[in-house]
């Protein structure tokens, strides 16, 4: 179990890659201050210029899926995007609690998020509503310690998500195919299938929804150019 939860998680990058969109996760950007072992002070890390490029890539789509969250406006254009973030080994370490190990080094995620505009300015907005994603795609590649060739897996989900008054009460990533190398894709099989039949993954979906909609928009509105709406 401790191998198909492992996997689970690998498997999992992906989703949580999408990490600055409702429903794709909330996860923090690697330059959101972390506390340092010595003193428990905050500081930011320097970004890699890859980074700085990820992040500056998904500016438009935090905008326009806040923009939603704001107006609460069912009409007007659909959420596609283009997401790619990578993940640093220390940071999948502290996410991983120490409960699970990690065997490889740094992850990179990409997918391309799809979010119907009708279905999240309803979720705001209604006393009870229940979200279903279109089928997403993701696809990451897993770094090696010894620096072979990265493993790369691919998976597709579509996650679901009930919310009541503006906030998500209960959420599933609802996992499908998968692809992967051999030497690691029953890995890959055994954990997606335990979360779909358990759910481990669904508290921490609605963790990072709800952050993202309340500090995550708050960030994006205080960073907009003066005179913007």
């Amino acid at each position: 179990m401790r191998y198909a939860s492992r996997a689970l998680f690998a498997a999992s990058l992906g989703f949580l890659a999408a990490s600055n969109v409702v429903l794709a996760a909330g996860a923090t950007d690697s330059s959101t201050p972390a506390e340092t072992p010595s003193d428990g002070a905050k500081a930011k890390r320097e970004l890699s210029p890859e980074e700085l490029a990820e992040k500056d890539a998904r500016k438009a789509c935090k905008r326009k899926i806040c923009d939603i969250i704001a107006t609460r406006d069912p009409l007007g254009e659909d959420v596609s995007c283009d997401i790619v973030k990578t993940w640093r080994e220390e940071d999948i370490v502290k996410m991983l609690g120490g409960k699970i190990g990690w065997p490889w080094g740094k992850a990179v995620c990409q997918s391309r998020l799809e979010v119907k505009r009708k279905d999240l300015a309803l979720a705001m907005s209604e006393p009870d509503y229940d979200m279903v994603m279109p089928a997403q795609k993701l696809r990451c590649t897993l770094a090696q310690k010894d620096g072979g060739e990265p493993y790369a897996i691919e998976v597709t989900l579509a996650p679901t998500a009930k919310f009541e008054n503006g906030r998500a009460t209960e959420a599933s990533v609802n996992w499908g195919e998968a692809s992967a190398p051999m030497f690691i894709y029953p890995l890959i099989y055994a954990g997606t299938g335990f979360d779909n039949s358990a759910n481990v993954l669904g508290p921490e979906v609605v963790r990072m929804v709800n952050e993202f909609t309340a500090k995550k928009c708050a960030d994006v509105k205080a960073e907009a150019p003066a005179g913007s709406p």
